[in-house]
């Protein structure tokens, strides 16, 4: 590897924490990140307080200058600010944005971006969620080369990740965060030495992965079955969650299981309370356990807390 091809002029697009490991990356290596780019800083939480965003916060600590324009495309400063740079290659990581032709073509390694899924499959922009929401065993991490489709650009490198059987969404946001920053590591060294040659994807192998809804979130009993409410459920933490109605007011399930039973249940949507625990049935004579609930009003209790105080019909039936 020459000099020039270890020591690469990189800029960084990047906005929450799941690109934050890859910067941080990039900042150790011997590879000079010009500067930043992230998303405006907006209002968030519960007091709508006007916070940094992570990628924001970590490059101003490592005294990396930050750009935040509310537009690319046409943005004539910001486009000179990156043609001055000259960059060899521009990182994108969960950026939010789609980038735009003039920047695909700037750098002369391209666009690189991490995605974290095993495209083709779980194209755009919530691949975690829905790949554990599909009942999917493995995920996985993508460095390709951007172009003007939606993850439709060549394939660089990929690594296969297990999701766990009760591992949820926000357990592996994290831990895919963290094994995609040394991928991005290896993508720039194998484009830089030209050890590495782009794949073209099989679109005909494409599933898209699209921006959650609060609707997400809404158990259909009748439509589910018990393995696929718990699935969604796993893959929409934490938000927009699972969800349900109970006597016309709002219940959030905030953990739950699968029940295995052999014998066949009431209509789906019923609620059925055995030996203290609270159970609903689900199609294809299913059965979840409810285990954790916050009914419209309350607080957060267990199943145990809830039938306490909340005594049920014979005939209660969620949805």
């Amino acid at each position: 590897m020459t000099s020039a091809e270890s020591r690469l002029k990189l800029v960084f697009c990047g906005t929450p924490q799941f690109a934050v490991p890859a910067l941080e990356a990039l900042l150790s290596s011997r590879h000079q990140v010009q500067f930043v780019v992230s998303q405006p800083d907006r209002p968030a939480g519960r007091d709508q307080h006007v916070a940094a965003t992570p990628v924001k916060q970590t490059a101003l600590a490592a005294g990396i200058a930050v750009t935040q324009p509310e537009k690319i495309r046409s943005n004539a400063e910001f486009r000179a600010q990156l043609e001055a740079v000259k960059p060899d290659a521009i990182v994108v990581v969960a950026y939010g944005r789609i980038i735009p032709p003039w920047m695909l073509t700037l750098p002369r390694l391209g666009c690189i971006n991490l995605h974290a899924s095993l495209l083709p499959k779980h194209r755009g922009a919530a691949p975690i969620q829905w790949a554990i929401a599909m009942g999917d065993a493995y995920t996985g991490n993508t460095t390709m080369l951007l172009e003007e489709g939606l993850d439709t650009g060549p394939i660089l490198m990929q690594q296969t990740v297990e999701i766990g059987p009760e591992q949820t969404a926000a357990d592996m946001f994290p831990i895919l965060a963290a094994k995609g920053a040394p991928l991005v590591l290896e993508t720039l060294a194998g484009l830089a030495r030209g050890t590495i040659q782009p794949e073209p994807q099989n679109h005909e192998g494409a599933t898209f992965a699209p921006l959650l809804d609060r609707e997400d979130g809404r158990m259909d009993f009748a439509a589910r079955t018990a393995t696929e409410l718990y699935n969604r459920w796993r893959g929409f933490q934490p938000w927009p969650g699972a969800f349900t109605a109970l006597n016309g007011k709002n219940l959030i399930v905030h953990r739950m299981a699968i029940v295995h039973a052999s014998q066949a249940g009431p209509e789906p949507g019923r609620v059925v309370v055995q030996d203290g625990h609270l159970l609903a049935a689900c199609a294809g004579n299913t059965w979840v356990e409810l285990l954790e609930v916050q009914l419209e009003g309350k607080k957060r209790m267990t199943a145990a807390e809830f039938l306490r105080g909340n005594l049920l019909a014979a005939d209660a039936r969620l949805g």
